[in-house]
């Protein structure tokens, strides 16, 4: 990371606090989405809400996932918004809940035009404890930092004077002015509500659902990403998720040291810079005028979305068989916008980016269960040392030396292996 200045604090966690909230948060936080569609050229907004609807089949409760997660199915004044509900991020249900979603919406003809957008609500439902404020100041400050790169790397647009959404829906203008330097995020917040700038539910990083204790500490955590633009890829959704997930975590590491500072006054103002080309509300109709983001410019918003994933890669790693990584590098290097600049339809661009989504099985045969199944009950213990373990796994599973630890790797990439002195046998990991 380059500058990495940091606020010092009084109320910063210990390690042994950190861990705890990375743990805590990661268990109860559930992101939820709004995302808007158009309907097709010539059809009646009434009608494709109906046909949505219909099939989507919305649960109406937020206690009851239904067949496809989604709560319901409202009009919008660009068609029509659908609520995703929240839950526990995992990627492959998550994915596929996505793929379920989007493949009815292609079927109708749905749109995501620049009227459309796509809203994240990271959510904490049951946490009955407050979070410390130290860790929203964190991810305020991740958030305007790398609020230009985050913008480009979720713009969704269809022609390169038109890379973005209009600002309105978004701004940035009061959250790049607010840092928790110098107040807290209860002020911030004040600010926000009070604001006659921005409609305190159009901000960049939206707080308008997060409340305060009388110690200024955090409850509830509900904060709303408004800034990505609407997209119909079921792929590209599903690592956002992720990526909103792992800048909350990486908030909770960070506030082991103090708060993380936007960096120097150079380096903010060609930020700020950055920011208004690709956000503003100088384009034609809802889009944002960004005929100022050359190749050049280009280039930085790429190298600074590099630098953040970079500085996320350790988080991602806590996230078991997931690619989110890999398909937000992807789109790093070009976006969902600059590949629909190219000439990608929708089909074109998940068939993309689903290539960086390993979705392998891995086949167990008869025999392979047998030995997970021993492994898993603790049958062979008291061995000496895992050689002697696995001579006596051999013989027992009738199988060669080398049979062995092949089916051993097989589990190790499926389930983690490894050598119990204690019990004098091999465990699994997870």
């Amino acid at each position: 990371m380059k500058d990495p200045i940091i606020f010092r604090r009084q109320d910063v966690l210990s390690p042994t606090a950190a861990r705890y909230w990375k743990d805590l948060l990661y268990r109860v936080v559930k992101i939820g989405t709004e995302l808007e569609v158009s309907p097709p050229k010539g059809t009646p907004r009434t009608l494709f809400e109906t046909a949505v609807r219909d099939a989507l089949q919305p649960s109406g409760s937020l206690e009851m996932l239904g067949v496809n997660g989604v709560l319901d199915v409202q009009p919008e004044h660009c068609g029509v918004e659908i609520r995703i509900i929240g839950r526990h991020p995992h990627f492959h249900a998550l994915h596929e809940q996505y793929q379920r979603i989007m493949t009815a919406l292609h079927a109708l003809g749905s749109r995501p035009r620049a009227t459309c957008g796509l809203h994240f609500h990271l959510l904490t439902p049951g946490l009955a404890e407050p979070v410390p404020e130290i860790i929203l100041a964190n991810l305020w400050n991740l958030t305007r930092r790398y609020a230009p790169e985050l913008r480009y790397l979720t713009s969704g647009g269809d022609r390169r004077e038109a890379l973005c959404r209009r600002r309105n829906y978004t701004s940035h203008v009061e959250m790049v002015r607010h840092s928790p330097g110098t107040m807290s995020m209860a002020a911030i917040k004040t600010i926000l509500d009070d604001s006659l700038i921005v409609p305190k539910h159009q901000n960049f990083l939206n707080l308008e659902h997060v409340g305060f204790t009388a110690q200024g500490d955090v409850l509830p955590l509900h904060i709303e990403y408004r800034f990505p633009d609407a997209d119909v890829s079921a792929t590209a959704v599903t690592a956002k998720t992720f990526l909103f997930l792992a800048l909350l975590l990486k908030a909770v590491d960070l506030s082991q040291y103090g708060v993380i500072h936007v960096g120097q006054v150079k380096a903010w103002r060609r930020k700020i810079e950055l920011l208004d080309m690709v956000n503003n509300n100088d384009g034609n109709l809802a889009t944002s005028d960004t005929t100022a983001v050359t190749d050049d410019v280009i280039a930085e918003l790429r190298q600074g979305t590099y630098e953040l994933l970079d500085l996320l890669a350790p988080t991602f790693d806590r996230f078991a068989d997931n690619p989110s990584l890999d398909v937000l590098l992807l789109l790093a290097e070009r976006p969902i916008s600059l590949l629909r600049c190219a000439g990608y339809d929708w089909p074109q661009i998940e068939a993309l980016l689903l290539q960086r989504v390993t979705t392998d099985e891995i086949g167990l045969d008869k025999t392979d269960k047998s030995l997970m199944q021993r492994i898993e009950l603790c049958e062979w213990t008291g061995q000496t040392c895992p050689e002697t373990w696995q001579w006596y796994a051999a013989r027992e599973l009738f199988l060669t030396p080398q049979d062995l630890e092949r089916r051993l790797q097989k589990l190790e990439k499926l389930r983690g292996v490894r050598w119990d002195q204690r019990q004098g046998t091999m465990i699994f990991t997870s």
